[in-house]
């Protein structure tokens, strides 16, 4: 296996060369599938053989509709890429860190792999989902399958745009892909999932003004709030990292998702980064506040209802599995 990895990086002359599809461009529909895997070498080597053609897979769906937009980004979580590949693994993989504080909790759930499929049609999405399930069958177990949609312009179900603050162009490559820091791993992509399920009842018992300096944000104009207003508690202020005086950047796929007839109201959150640690301090800030007691007032209204941590190794990595 080592052998292999570093083969891949003797022909990343371009990271996006060898990257999964991380930084496609944004779509109106998503599917998050998120499965453990089931004991045994038999279901182990299933992964593995998936691994290497899901390019491949994705290929077939996507000739039905070649301007979809289709792809995929396979992640594993640190349990899994033990019993799936051992040693060596990516420098910074681990169990997803649970934060409790005062009754605001960013829960730790089980989840062994994650399969982040988009398109702009949701048939496109459904038809690959539908694919993989039928290749790994019962090798895995399903944890959670979530269908996102994109809301009007860009906005999520509270109203406001989302991912405004996206890095571009080359901030965005150095932003999401591991480099020379773990060599083995470069063109990798640490990622972080939460599904949030908002009160909505009570979200739109605010004003806007109020709603506004909770996100830190206007919500028509999606204008930031100017410092002198724009209190320290707001999402866009505790979310804003920066280390030796530089902002540094994540990059995000949120989709909302919900059952109207249930009342289920929420936010697929998803965060990829060249460090988890980006992401844990955003979520740190959230809970427990900068300084401590000067939490996310957003988190008034929203919970968390999973978390979990995985590393989308390279597609070079993933298609050097065919050859197993």
């Amino acid at each position: 296996m080592e052998s292999k990895q570093m083969s891949i990086i003797g022909i990343a002359s371009d990271v996006l060369n060898i990257a999964q599809p991380v930084v496609a461009p944004l779509t109106r529909a998503a599917i998050f599938l998120v499965a453990t895997l089931n004991q045994g070498s038999d279901n182990r080597n299933t992964v593995r053989s998936l691994c290497g053609d899901l390019a491949g897979l994705l290929r077939a769906v996507e000739a039905r509709d070649q301007e979809g937009g289709l792809t995929c980004v396979l992640g594993f979580g640190s349990d899994a890429w033990d019993q799936l590949f051992g040693p060596p693994r990516p420098a910074q993989l681990h169990p997803f860190r649970e934060v409790s504080v005062e009754g605001r909790h960013a829960v730790s759930t089980p989840g062994d792999l994650l399969f982040h499929i988009r398109a702009q049609r949701m048939d496109l999405c459904f038809e690959l989902a539908t694919q993989i399930n039928a290749r790994i069958g019962n090798a895995v177990s399903p944890v959670d399958e979530t269908h996102g949609f994109r809301y009007f312009d860009d906005r999520d179900l509270i109203g406001f745009v989302d991912g405004t603050e996206n890095p571009r162009g080359q901030v965005m490559i150095d932003s999401v892909f591991v480099g020379e820091e773990d060599p083995q791993f470069a063109g990798g992509s640490y990622v972080i999932v939460q599904k949030y399920l908002h009160d909505m009842e009570g979200w739109n018992e605010l004003t806007t003004e109020q709603q506004e300096r909770i996100i830190g944000r206007t919500k028509l104009a999606d204008i930031e709030l100017d410092d002198s207003v724009k209190p320290t508690s707001a999402h866009s202020a505790l979310t804003t990292i920066v280390e030796n005086g530089k902002e540094i950047k994540i990059l995000r796929d949120n989709m909302p998702f919900g059952r109207a007839s249930e009342r289920e109201f929420g936010t697929y959150f998803i965060g990829y980064s060249r460090s988890p640690g980006t992401i844990e301090q955003m979520i740190q800030n959230m809970f427990i506040g900068r300084p401590a007691g000067n939490y996310d007032r957003l988190l008034d209204f929203s919970r968390a209802v999973t978390g979990n941590l995985f590393f989308a190794p390279s597609a070079a990595f993933l298609e050097s599995l065919s050859d197993d």
